[in-house]
């Protein structure tokens, strides 16, 4: 019977495992190449803010800049924003992170940052305080935030 549960414990196991999404190393290759990379709770919490260990002060997990657009699947304004951000993920891959967490699926992230309009896109330097923009912002405004906010271009 022991015996039985063991191997019960261990295909459970193995199952849930086949589920996960990304691995750590899944994740830099999408970095590596330019992609857009989609945020749980989880992966927020180890690679950009972890405000439950933070709670007074804002501390970057990251090593790159990066750009975290809070978006809905059925939201149009979103799904404008979208393929810019690709573009941009691809454009500046070796010098930002763009990152989407779908606020549906996430909504206790979405209440932490206080999100209550979509999309809204937050803009986090590697060393200093993040800034919010609100709305489907074009191309070029973008363009702008990623190079004198993030990289201190002029």
């Amino acid at each position: 019977m022991k015996k039985c549960l063991n191997g019960l414990l261990v295909s459970c196991l193995a199952l849930s495992f086949m589920g996960c999404p990304r691995t750590d190393e899944g994740a830099k290759e999408q970095e590596a190449k330019g992609e857009v990379i989609v945020l749980n709770k989880v992966d927020f919490l180890a690679k950009v803010f972890n405000y439950e260990k933070n709670t007074e002060q804002w501390v970057y997990e990251g090593n790159k800049p990066c750009v975290v657009d809070f978006y809905a699947d059925w939201c149009g304004p979103c799904r404008k924003v979208s393929p810019i951000l690709k573009e941009l993920a691809m454009v500046y891959k070796n010098e930002i992170v763009v990152y989407k967490v779908d606020v549906d699926a996430e909504n206790e992230l979405a209440a932490a940052f206080g999100i209550q309009s979509i999309p809204t896109l937050l803009f986090i330097p590697a060393r200093g305080l993040p800034q919010i923009a609100q709305g489907a912002l074009p191309r070029e405004e973008l363009i702008k935030c990623i190079d004198s906010y993030l990289l201190g271009k002029e």
